[in-house]
């Protein structure tokens, strides 16, 4: 299948083993040459810190190109905006701008003196410079959302503010994409909606992250795993069977970019881009000398 492309999601390491998982699965998944790659965000303290060592070392070390999330929780709009200037100035030209979740949990209540919603962080964002801006959207609805046309009314400010791409919480049934999708476009929405796939290799924590998600999990799914829970490496193999699947079904209806939720592993997304023709980039040969 030609002319494909896929990012690839990180999360920030907490202690020097996960740092060592984190960089191995980066510099396996390099030679794909992916179109970027995100960093996610935590508010406040060490995982905001963490994250922006993770982006910065990104651009330091590697031909990636990093995108660092942001969220408007538990930060002032001034806050974030130095935030946001110092990744401009160390070079990071690409943003995922959410909304975000509260460190605690619970509900979401706007940050006093703070960004109220994505939309607004967007268009913070385009005041302190040209970042190129990648939001999320919801399929099966946000979890918090009251209504499917009041989804649609945000995303869309989302990208009137200034973002230029969309990726979605990752879903197992293609047919919620399509019909998302559809919606989108009847809504005069024309940016890119990049589906965001998550490889499963443990069901049952696949289960929890469903949840707060608000995203189905299709009976079918659940009855693929079933007794699996103590065989590790037959649960790898259906898991990579049931990727593969995905995407090579949203492929064959034209869909062109793919966004994986690595987990900070590489080997299930690597054997997805290889079934998809994403192959390691060979270098050019060189000409001997007459």
């Amino acid at each position: 299948m030609s002319g494909l492309q896929v990012s690839f999601e990180f999360f920030p390491p907490k202690t020097p083993e996960m740092e060592d998982n984190l960089w191995r699965a980066i510099k396996r998944l390099e030679p794909l040459a992916p179109r970027f790659v995100s960093v996610t965000y935590g508010a406040g303290g060490s995982t905001r810190e963490r994250t922006h060592r993770t982006v910065k070392r990104i651009l330091a070390e590697t031909p990636l190109v990093p995108a660092a999330h942001l969220t408007c929780v538990a930060a002032t709009s001034a806050e974030v905006d130095q935030v946001a200037r110092d990744y401009w100035n160390a070079g990071v030209r690409h943003i995922v701008a959410l909304r975000g979740d509260p460190p605690g949990g619970g509900a979401y209540e706007p940050p006093a003196g703070g960004y109220q919603y994505a939309a607004d962080l967007v268009t913070g964002l385009k005041a302190v410079g040209d970042f190129e801006i990648t939001v999320a959207c919801f399929p099966e609805g946000h979890p918090e959302s009251t209504s499917p046309h009041l989804d649609l009314d945000h995303l869309k400010q989302k990208i009137d503010a200034g973002a230029t791409r969309a990726i979605t919480q990752f879903f197992f049934d293609n047919d919620q994409y399509f019909r998302f999708l559809d919606k989108v476009r009847r809504r005069g929405i024309s940016c890119e909606i990049v589906p965001g796939i998550m490889p499963v290799t443990n069901f049952r924590t696949m289960v929890g992250f469903a949840e707060k998600a608000g995203a189905s999990v299709p009976r079918w799914l659940g009855q693929r795993f079933e007794g699996l829970d103590d065989d590790v490496e037959t649960r790898r193999l259906v898991a990579a069977t049931t990727v593969a699947e995905q995407v090579q079904g949203l492929a064959e209806q034209g869909v062109r970019e793919f966004h994986f939720y690595t987990l900070n592993r590489a080997d299930l997304s690597f054997a997805i881009c290889h079934i998809l023709g994403i192959r390691p980039k060979k270098p050019a040969a060189v000409e001997a000398s007459p």
